[in-house]
């Protein structure tokens, strides 16, 4: 078997190798990372480690389809469902708070720009009436 055979069938020692060369010179070290990324072994490791929190939630969404991967507890499930639910509903009731909040500070401000705008025409009338 060769070193590269060697290392492929081992990721641990490709960790070593980056490692090792960032310890020696870090242009090294940033060169086996680079060619780790360019081959897709990188892709790899997270393969040949099953039952890692980011497999087991990666590999749940690509059979189900979704971002959305099922705990195995039916009860928590709903309890989820219905929370998320829930605050959804809670955020689309703030918006529109928001939308209602905005409309009533842009009318405001339009009243208030109405009422100085009268206030300031009123006398120049007066003015142009007596002349």
């Amino acid at each position: 078997m060769n070193q590269a055979t060697t290392l492929n069938a081992r990721p641990l020692l490709w960790l070593g190798a980056v490692l090792g060369g960032f310890w020696l010179a870090w242009p090294v070290g940033l060169v086996v990372l680079a060619y780790l990324a360019a081959s897709g072994k990188l892709a790899s490791f997270r393969q040949q480690a099953p039952g890692q929190w980011f497999n087991v939630r990666s590999q749940a969404s690509r059979a189900f389809g979704t971002g959305f991967s099922g705990s195995g507890n039916q009860a928590f499930d709903t309890y989820r469902t219905d929370t998320l639910r829930r605050l959804e509903e809670e955020q689309a009731e703030f918006v529109q708070y928001l939308d209602r909040l905005r409309q009533a500070r842009d009318k405001a401000e339009f009243d208030q720009f109405m009422a100085e705008r009268g206030r300031n025409r009123a006398p120049v009338r007066e003015q142009d009436q007596a002349a």
